[in-house]
């Protein structure tokens, strides 16, 4: 047998053992390549499923990066704009960061505390929220498909670009805005029996004038032992930040209470 021969039999094999690799390359956009040298090989198969599946057609640049996740802009089916939320899984910080929201959560008993289990359970924690608050009219972005630490949801912007951040906005009618938000806080309690947790003007998006809320990972249960804390610190967020805009906020036990329907107990 020739050299030719050889080296061709010889490339023939190394194909069947890196099939999978192969068929991923076939259907990843361009950039796609900048995804391998960022995540495991796990991350890697579960994104190429939702491509073999339909669920995602391509997969673009990224638009927003931190300790925690990376979020990139894609396409789904249909043309239309996706986000794609990927958690990492060698994230240190993920842990110390978020152990407050997992303690007392009923859905994280039982369950592995290796970082990749809580890791994927995180993933599907977020994908649950953003369901229970999109039903109860919440505006958030509509979730859409989830595995591993991977999750899709719309994409809240236009051709590549994220809407802006509340904090990046000069409001037109600042007040309105802040009794917008405030309804939404009320939705999300009342209708999805849910606390968002974190919510500052850095996760609520301006989208055609009205308020996005999102980053919904470590929203927690009403019944978890911390929420009315959470509910107060966002509550208190809010008021801060339209105070500074000039807004005549509305004192916290007064917006607690009508939420709740209880009084602030500290």
């Amino acid at each position: 047998m020739s050299l030719k021969d050889r080296l061709r039999k010889k490339l023939e094999r190394e194909e069947k053992t890196y099939e999978t690799e192969q068929l991923m390359k076939e259907k990843r956009s361009e950039e796609y390549e900048v995804l391998e040298e960022v995540f495991d090989r796990s991350t890697l198969m579960t994104i190429y499923e939702f491509m073999n599946n339909g669920i995602i057609r391509e997969i673009y640049g990224v638009v927003n990066s931190g300790k925690e996740s990376r979020i990139y802009w894609g396409l789904g089916p249909n043309g239309e704009e996706i986000a794609i939320k990927i958690f990492l899984t060698v994230s240190a910080e993920f842990r110390r960061g978020r152990l407050p929201y997992i303690l007392g959560d009923p859905r994280f008993k039982n369950i592995k505390r290796d970082l990749r289990s809580l890791v994927f359970l995180w993933t599907q924690k977020e994908f649950k929220n953003l369901n229970l608050a999109y039903d109860a009219k919440v505006r958030v972005p509509r979730p859409i498909a989830v595995k591993n630490n991977v999750l899709i949801m719309e994409f809240i912007g236009r051709n590549g670009v994220s809407a802006p951040l509340l904090k990046e906005v000069n409001l037109k009618n600042p007040e309105r805005f802040y009794q917008n938000v405030l309804l939404h806080v009320k939705r999300l309690y009342i209708g999805a029996k849910l606390v968002h947790g974190d919510l500052s003007e850095y996760n609520i998006m301006v989208w055609r004038g009205r308020p996005v809320l999102f980053d919904f990972s470590q929203a927690v249960p009403v019944e978890h032992p911390s929420s009315s804390q959470f509910l107060i610190r966002d509550l208190e967020n809010i008021n801060r930040y339209f105070l500074k805009l000039g807004v005549n906020v509305i004192d916290i036990e007064e917006i607690y209470k009508v939420i709740t329907g209880d009084a602030i107990i500290r």
